[in-house]
């Protein structure tokens, strides 16, 4: 197999793989909605912070805004899920077109990539890590597989983006 035609199978299987990721955790949380929940009420309620804590005062004990905040967290996962898989599909239809048409089809790809960033880094680690003190926590901390997640992504989307080979030798 070609080399240029090879990168791209990667990259297109790399979407794909994050797609179906995506799909996997909203699927999940809807069907068990109540093991994730808890995650999100304990963080958000922040009442396992260290005690003592001078920064409890941004705890939100309301139940519905805890439904409000898990609901946004499984549409931003179904949306990842959405976009990767388009863009895995739009990316496949270029598959042996030019580079500059393959390139031109990373758009919506990119897109669902870096919302998934955005979710796990910016909404696990920034808000839920930083902002609601769960690095506190011994029981409700997703700081770690935040990172997993976000750094897969960060990977899918540099490698996504890297030059395409311009020909064989």
């Amino acid at each position: 197999m070609q080399t240029i035609k090879l990168t791209r199978w990667c990259k297109i299987s790399l979407v794909a793989a994050v797609a179906g990721f995506a799909w996997l955790v909203a699927y999940n949380n809807v069907v068990d909605y109540g093991s994730n929940f808890a995650f999100v009420q304990h963080v958000l309620t922040m009442d396992t912070t260290f005690e003592g804590n001078q920064l409890t005062g941004r705890a939100i004990t309301n139940p519905t805004l805890h439904h409000a905040a898990y609901a946004l967290i499984i549409v931003a996962e179904a949306a990842v899920g959405l976009l990767c898989s388009v863009g895995a599909v739009l990316l496949w239809r270029q598959l042996n077109a030019t580079n500059g048409e393959f390139n031109a089809a990373k758009g919506v790809a990119t897109c669902g990539l870096v919302l998934g960033i955005l979710l796990w880094f910016g909404g696990f680690m920034t808000v839920g890590a930083e902002w609601f003190l769960m690095w506190q926590s011994q029981i409700w901390n997703g700081q770690q597989p935040a990172f997993r997640f976000a750094m897969v992504l960060f990977a899918c989307l540099l490698f996504l983006h890297q030059q395409e080979p311009q020909s064989e030798p």
